[in-house]
């Protein structure tokens, strides 16, 4: 007999097969619960995410809208190109990828095989530009500057390019009529980032991928109206991505128009003549600094004085904004960011900042007032003023005797502002002032005036510049004290001297700096945007404009029109009296004063004219020139750094803008016909139903034509030096500086 169960299976096998049949059931009921899990209780969530993954998305842009000049001239548009696209889809049903198609159409078009593959592989965190970041169901552009003949080759041999298309396509184009430029305001466009399209995906203006966006300008600061809404066209695709159906459409809306206040003729006559005005100063000689100046950069701004609308800004050195279109090459980068490039992206106008010397006199004069210093007071202009050992003079040495705070405006008088400034100076508490806050009138003045916050233009990236008061001197020298007290030296250089200073005292409100403070030198740093501001509330009476360029925003049907109304922040701190105190002045300095050798001839009975001029010294560099000015329309700024005096390097500039504008020629006759804008423009320009837009012709040059019609002479050309700049051999205080030691006003009692 044997132990073996009739079964034939021992003890040992049956356990085998029970433990076996233990594990089959248990894998079956965890694959049935998975099952169970993916299907009924999250069924709804994976059936709805693979029904996506079936439908994929074509992206139809829209047609930006244009931005026109306050006429409807377009300063930037959208031209039809031919565009040269390839169909990923189709090239990776091919064996090689489309390899060879891609080669054979890098020869059409003149392009290298590896240039056109890596336009066509996708973006991602290890592939460099250039790359395609969209859609791979999209059509990516190859080149949108492909020739009717290029174009035709790949189009009439459809056979040999499967999967490539030669289209006509609308593409952005900065179109400069008459030759403005505008660069700076206008901005650029450049495709979105992941970044931007995460962010903005729950927003009321998602972006999608083959959108480009405004970087920098008016295309940045409207871009969600100039953009519109792309049309999308949804495909249901197999897991192989063949297209199986279509799901929905949406119809692209195209992007509404912006109408500026800007002028494309007064944009170049002030373009042109900021060139020509840098161009001469280069050819003056720099008495101080032993060569000529170097006027390496400036900008104008062209205000209407009773809206705040901006007519003309320029800001020098430019660029073509063009080179944008179609993507950036790295050589035109470089030449736009690198060291030598002196930064043309910057727009000086509302981002360059510079101490603003005698044309802040009319805060100091505003301030002197609420002080309570009578206007007709007899305040000494002496040829000099001593504090403390130190003395600060006046310039070269002049002396008008006892004079009004009006007077002094006029001849500029820097020692009338000294004593004033330091006489409140002393009244707060000097260096240790008294107990309870100081008056400060001529710090809050500046507040008053606007000055050390944004004028809040619709620029993106405006700078506040910097009133120096006592909050300010503060915050500074916690910021600054290690680094001063580590390098300054009682007895070293001057830049030494100056750390030592600041390092002991460099929070508190010293004697100097009130002194020079008066005058807009020192620490004080103002825009050209931020003095037009100024100078157009003392032209239109005292209101305080928030200056704008948008004027309205149009549909592309021209049935809607959202006008953009100018907005006044506030009123100058002054009374009336003071304000035609101050008017009286500023004529005065246009037909007797520091501007008059510029402006001789101004019909002056028949369109009054206002100005201050204004020469900065800035430690280490040339001085910067400022022309401050105003007509009843109109307010005209120009700075232009390390280029010398205020009239004596923008005064014939300013007077060329003046005169184009109003159209007065040399000898001062009015020619009606001949002025671009004697009044400002107040009507909108026309959009048709169709999206056409009625707008005048531009000459081809209006700044040239303009010079012809007010000289009677030839063009300037490149090697003829235009608005030549004459060393007067009269007394004129604003073109004599006298030979001082570089930061000599500046005194740390």
């Amino acid at each position: 007999m044997t132990n073996i169960p009739e079964t034939g299976r021992t003890p040992r096998v049956q356990i085998r097969l029970v433990v076996i049949q233990i594990l089959v059931l248990s894998l079956l009921g965890t694959l049935g619960g998975r099952l169970w899990y993916l299907q009924i209780r999250e069924g709804d969530a994976y059936a709805k995410e693979a029904s996506g993954n079936h439908v994929q998305q074509v992206v139809d842009p829209a047609v930006r809208g244009s931005i026109l000049d306050a006429r409807g001239v377009p300063l930037a548009d959208n031209e039809t190109r031919l565009v040269v696209s390839a169909s990923r889809t189709d090239l990776l049903k091919m064996k090689d990828d489309g390899k060879a198609v891609l080669a054979k159409l890098g020869k059409v078009l003149g392009m290298s095989a590896k240039d056109v593959m890596q336009k066509v592989r996708l973006c991602d965190a290890k592939t460099p530009q250039p790359c395609w970041n969209g859609s791979p169901y999209q059509p990516i552009p190859i080149t949108d500057e492909a020739t009717p003949k290029q174009a035709l080759q790949i189009r009439e041999r459809a056979e040999d390019f499967p999967g490539i298309t030669a289209e006509p396509e609308a593409v952005r184009r900065y179109a400069a009529p008459g030759k403005s430029n505008a660069a700076q305001v206008l901005g650029y466009l450049s495709p979105v980032t992941d970044e931007e399209i995460t962010k903005a995906q729950d927003t009321d203006s998602p972006y999608l991928r083959s959108d480009q966006v405004g970087r920098s300008g008016l295309e940045r600061q409207y871009d969600k109206a100039l953009r519109g809404k792309a049309g999308v066209t949804r495909y249901e695709v197999d897991n192989l991505g063949r297209v199986i159906g279509e799901a929905e459409a949406d119809a692209a809306q195209p992007g509404a128009n912006l109408v500026t206040s800007i002028d494309a003729r007064v944009q170049r006559v002030a373009e042109y003549e900021l060139h020509e005005a840098m161009k001469t100063a280069r050819k003056q000689f720099d008495k101080i600094t032993g060569e000529n100046y170097k006027a390496d950069s400036g900008a104008v701004v062209v205000m209407e004085a009773k809206t705040g609308r901006i007519v003309a800004m320029a800001s020098a050195p430019t660029y073509d904004p063009n080179v944008w279109v179609g993507g950036i090459s790295a050589k035109d980068y470089k030449k736009l960011t690198g060291k030598g490039s002196d930064y043309p992206l910057l727009n000086r106008a509302i981002q360059g900042q510079s101490a603003p010397g005698s044309t802040f006199k009319v805060v100091s004069t505003a301030a002197a007032v609420e002080a309570g210093y009578e206007w007709d007071g007899g305040y000494p202009c002496t040829s000099s003023y001593s504090v403390g050992g130190q003395v600060f003079k006046n310039f070269e040495g002049e002396s008008f005797g006892p004079i009004s705070l009006g007077r002094a405006l006029e001849v500029s008088c820097d020692t009338v502002f000294y004593g004033l400034a330091d006489r409140e100076w002393k009244k707060d508490g000097g260096i240790n002032p008294k107990k309870g806050e100081p008056k400060d009138y001529f710090y809050k003045a500046a507040h008053q005036f606007g000055l050390g916050k944004e004028t809040g233009i619709d620029l993106p990236n405006e700078v506040t510049g910097r009133v120096p008061d006592r909050q300010w001197k503060e915050s500074y020298w916690k910021a600054n004290k290690d680094s001063w007290c580590k390098t300054g030296k009682k007895d070293g250089t001057y830049v030494e001297k100056i750390a030592y200073e600041n390092c002991l005292e460099g929070n508190k409100m010293r004697e100097g700096d009130s002194i020079n403070y008066s005058i807009g030198q020192g620490d004080t740093l103002v825009t050209p945007i931020q003095e037009a501001r100024i100078y157009g509330a003392l032209a239109n009476g005292g209101t305080i404009y928030q200056p704008s360029i948008g004027k309205a925003i149009i549909s592309a049907d021209g049935k809607t029109v959202q006008e953009i109304k100018p907005k006044a922040t506030g009123k100058l701190p002054v009374s009336q009296a003071t304000l035609k105190g101050m008017d009286t002045a500023l004529e005065g300095v246009v037909t007797r004063g520091t501007a008059a050798w510029k402006f001789g001839g101004w019909p002056q009975d028949k369109i009054p004219l206002h100005a201050k001029t204004g020469t900065a010294e800035v430690y280490g560099k040339q001085t910067t020139s400022w022309l401050a000015t105003y007509s009843k329309d109109y307010t005209v700024v120009m700075t232009i750094a390390q280029a010398g005096t205020g009239s004596g390097a923008s005064g014939e500039a300013v007077r060329h803008i003046y005169n184009a504008m109003y159209g007065v020629s040399a000898d001062g006759a009015i020619d009606k016909k001949n002025a671009l804008l004697p009044t400002p423009e107040k009507s909108l320009p026309k959009v048709q139903t169709d999206g056409t837009i009625k707008s005048p012709k531009v000459a081809k040059d209006p700044a040239k034509d303009q010079r012809v019609s007010q000289e009677g002479a030839a063009e300037p050309d490149e090697t003829q030096q235009a608005a030549t700049v004459n060393t007067p051999t009269t007394g004129n205080r604003d073109t004599r500086r006298r030979r001082r030691k570089r930061g000599s006003r500046r005194m740390l009692t």
